[in-house]
């Protein structure tokens, strides 16, 4: 049985440390245009807190089914399934006992050429309620000076099995401890969102931004539109077929003006969860740091919310023997 480790990948300008608890990030040391180096994650000192205290989902990857799913409940095959309600009347990011709580075996690990690193994660059939056994691999490397990778992969065997994984880090371009994000500048690719009801699950429309709180389709300021979103941000946008790099298409650009620091993020999911830390409340972080709402801001990359019970949305279903893929790229710069 692994331990909770703390593991290191670096490429003389970008040092991201991670640890095989939730193959979760929990350090990302990046220079801002005075070469200036800040971590840019939100997250724990103690490995410990990541085991047992992690309610905010710092870092990790969470799944077998990443977001919400109403009531709990889905039907496969002719099967009715129950999973533990751990959000209201819903189940959040895979149950009681998510990937994020579960420590992954280290299958790799190189320093040289391109840094990379890949956990391992075997789920047993009926944990936390879904069916079909599953073995997932997490592969984060450095491809370029500027550049993170992350590559999803889960194969189910035995039955088929809804999957959809998500990276849950929380950016502040300023640097972890610097307060709120209402100051980022953020452009998201998209055009539509799937609007939710009362308990954040969504009512299977797709509905245009255009004239709304939810338009990014132009750079702007998060803390400029927040106040007219009932809590903050916390919705699926519907990516576009924006540009392309490699077979991904541009998901965000976020810009942290103080520090000149740039996110771009690309991926090949079809939708992202945009996540403004709304039940962030004086969390104990990195350094003695309080994080309060509004610290960081999520670009979960995903399927659709709920997309289980929504016919019309993009199948999450993935088939015995058939492999589940999701690549995200993290891009820094400076401007």
């Amino acid at each position: 049985m692994a331990k909770p480790e703390l593991f290191e990948l670096s490429n003389g300008r970008i040092k991201v440390r991670l640890t095989n608890v939730g193959a979760a990030i929990t350090s990302l040391l990046v220079p801002d245009s005075e070469g200036n180096v800040a971590d840019v994650v939100l997250g724990f000192d103690s490995l410990d807190a990541y085991v047992n205290d992690n309610a905010p989902y710092f870092g990790c990857i969470v799944g077998r089914v990443a977001n919400r799913i109403k009531d709990g409940k889905f039907a496969l095959n002719g099967v009715d399934y129950s999973l533990p309600i751990n959000n209201g009347p819903n189940s959040l990011h895979g149950g009681s006992k998510g990937f994020n709580k579960v420590v992954w075996e280290v299958i790799d690990h190189t320093d040289g050429g391109i840094p990379a690193i890949t956990f391992k994660y075997h789920s047993k059939d009926g944990e936390e309620g879904y069916p079909g056994d599953v073995t997932v691999t997490a592969t984060y490397s450095l491809p370029s000076s500027n550049s993170l990778k992350l590559e999803m992969e889960a194969t189910p065997s035995g039955k088929a099995t809804p999957i959809n994984l998500a990276q849950h880090t929380y950016w502040n371009l300023a640097g972890h401890n610097s307060g709120d994000i209402l100051d980022h500048s953020i452009q998201i690719f998209s055009h539509h969102i799937t609007p939710v009801d009362h308990n954040s699950i969504p009512t299977g429309e797709i509905a245009p931004v255009k004239n709304t709180p939810f338009d990014f389709t132009q750079e702007n300021k998060i803390g400029s539109t927040i106040d007219q979103v009932p809590g903050g941000y916390d919705h699926n946008y519907v990516l576009d077929y924006s540009e392309e790099k490699s077979g991904l298409k541009h998901v965000a650009k976020v810009k942290d003006s103080s520090s000149s620091r740039v996110l771009n993020l690309w991926s090949d999911a079809p939708g992202v969860q945009f996540y403004t830390a709304n039940y962030v409340n004086g969390v104990s972080g990195k350094e003695g740091s309080i994080y309060q709402k509004h610290a960081g801001l999520c670009l979960e990359t995903q399927g659709f919310p709920n997309a289980i019970n929504q016919p019309n949305f993009p199948n999450i279903v993935i088939q015995a023997g058939e492999k589940y893929k999701h690549t995200m790229l993290f891009e820094f710069s400076v401007e």
